[in-house]
């Protein structure tokens, strides 16, 4: 019988992945609505984010998320596939569109913010050793 050896994150760091993670999904679709001249008050930014932000809480379940959280490979990749899959069918079926154009902008821009940070975290800890 194999057991796992490597600390687990405290509770803070998983939290702080968690709303990262989520703050970035808000900044994407935040960004989204002022390209497009859409109104930025909460309700119509929540309005955008919501089958994202649910995509991304899939991804964290699914993923297991919390064992590595600020992981790129393990934990970012399945969390932005997830979120990005799973928020473009929430939307398909709430009826809100997913034009193949739109579809590319947030693959690539969800791409960039939660593997993206998870890279830069990772080089961190590598140049502090």
């Amino acid at each position: 019988m194999s057991e796992d050896i490597r600390p687990r994150p405290a509770a803070s760091r998983i939290a702080l992945a968690c709303l990262l993670d989520a703050v970035l999904v808000i900044v994407f679709a935040t960004i989204g609505r002022a390209s497009h001249a859409e109104a930025l008050d909460p309700a119509g930014v929540l309005q955008t984010a919501w089958p994202f932000l649910a995509a991304l809480a899939a991804g964290w379940l699914l993923s297991l998320a919390w064992r590595a959280p600020a992981s790129p490979v393990r934990t970012g990749i399945p969390v932005w596939v997830v979120t990005v899959a799973g928020g473009m069918l929430l939307r398909l079926l709430s009826g809100a569109g997913a034009a193949l154009p739109f579809v590319i902008v947030a693959t690539l821009t969800l791409l960039l913010l939660l593997v993206g940070w998870r890279l830069i975290a990772a080089l961190i800890v590598r140049m502090r050793r």
